[in-house]
């Protein structure tokens, strides 16, 4: 999967792609679309605070600090109990580093914007609608023309490399 994004001028169009996309056969959960505080989006997929925030990335990264810190504390541990004694424990801390790490960051996460719709902020700011779209690879250009095609209003911003499989 991936995601590629439009911003739309205007609500009217934002709602026209939405539906273009339902009768593609996009469900909801793969659209997401992000609008000026406040903006009401009536039937379309608002964007959720996971596109809104890097959360999933912070927690990603904190899990693995917190699995390395303790996966370390752990040897430390086998350094001086030997792992007859500290192999089980090596294990326990290091996923409770993994956890502990993956919540603080998460919930730092909460807190900063989305790094890839950061760029987009000024345009919302000025009215105009981010449409956030996960598809197939495979189907990227037929979607890309097509609302190239019947919506010229609509810029093109590109697609994200990758989606982890844990989005969906």
């Amino acid at each position: 999967m991936r995601r590629i994004y439009f911003l739309a001028p205007d609500i009217e169009t934002t709602h026209k792609i939405v539906d273009e996309l339902r009768a593609e056969g996009i469900e909801d959960r793969y659209i997401h679309v992000l609008a000026k505080r406040d903006t009401p989006l009536e039937d379309m997929p608002e964007a959720s605070i996971f596109e809104k925030t890097d959360f999933i990335p912070a927690v990603e990264r904190g899990a693995a600090l917190g699995a390395t810190t303790g996966l370390l504390a752990g040897l430390v541990g086998l350094r001086f109990a030997g792992f007859a004694i500290a192999g089980g424990p090596v294990l326990g801390v290091l996923i409770y580093g993994a956890t502990i790490g993956a919540m603080m960051s998460g919930l730092a996460g909460l807190q900063v914007s989305n790094s890839r719709v950061k760029d987009y902020a000024d345009a919302i700011e000025r009215g105009e609608f981010l449409v956030m779209i996960d598809i197939a690879k495979e189907r990227i250009d037929a979607i890309r023309q097509s609302i190239a095609k019947h919506y010229p209003s609509a810029e093109f911003e590109g697609i994200e490399p990758l989606l982890p499989p844990n989005y969906f």
